[in-house]
């Protein structure tokens, strides 16, 4: 049987690699191979490797609007490492987590604190101007709430499943919560492809689930 991970194992490597401006050493896999077991925990549904990897593909689209896209792609892998439902300091302890790992394997201090950076900048998902690395890590982040209505269904269901120890009110509420802080932010995708192909329709799906919520 294939291995599912080989094709993320190389992306890790890439980045790492290509942020550390070449450099083999240390080896970039066993940091991939504690992220991939993060990223298959038992208590997630929605913050898998699934959304590692649709994130990831979403940054290449982005790329180019990036300033260092490699560092964006290494935030990426981290800014849901650390990932526990009942919690509320996970982007906190992911970004932690990145300037221990990213420091022991090799990138410089810059780098690794614009890595942690960008993590803690997943708590609001609010980039401002200038911020290109920013822009492209949030807009791929929250570019599943432009999805169809079959992905955007499975999206919303796997969140509930993720919080299935909290009851439906209080569900409904946090969940509405969150809907209108977002929909309250000037824009949703800061970057011109983002904005172009996808504020439209995520704006569409949030207004209609937290309608649903709501009634």
């Amino acid at each position: 049987m294939s291995d599912p991970h080989v094709d993320l194992r190389h992306r890790w490597t890439r980045a790492l690699r290509s942020a550390r401006d070449g450099a083999s050493t240390p080896d970039p896999l066993p940091y991939a191979e504690n992220l991939l077991a993060r990223w298959a925990e038992p208590q997630r549904r929605y913050h898998t490797t699934a959304h590692l990897t649709a994130v990831l593909d979403h940054i290449d689209t982005l790329a180019e609007y990036a300033d260092d896209a490699d560092l964006v792609r290494l935030a990426a892998w981290f800014h849901d490492a650390v990932y526990f439902p009942d919690r509320s300091e996970n982007e906190e302890r992911s970004a932690r987590l990145a300037e221990r790992a990213l420091s022991e394997a090799g990138l410089p201090p810059a780098r690794t604190a614009e890595v942690a950076r960008l993590v803690r900048l997943t708590v609001t998902h609010a980039a401002e101007e200038p911020d290109a690395n920013g822009a492209v890590l949030c807009d791929a982040d929250l570019a599943i709430l432009a999805a169809g209505p079959e992905p955007y269904a499975a999206y919303t269901a796997a969140v509930r499943e993720e919080y299935g120890f909290v009851p439906d009110d209080a569900f409904s509420e946090g969940r509405a919560a969150v809907l209108r802080r977002l929909l309250e932010l000037p824009r949703l995708f800061r970057t011109p492809y983002g904005e172009r192909e996808w504020e439209s329709r995520a704006r569409h799906n949030l207004t209609t689930e937290l309608r649903l919520l709501t009634a």
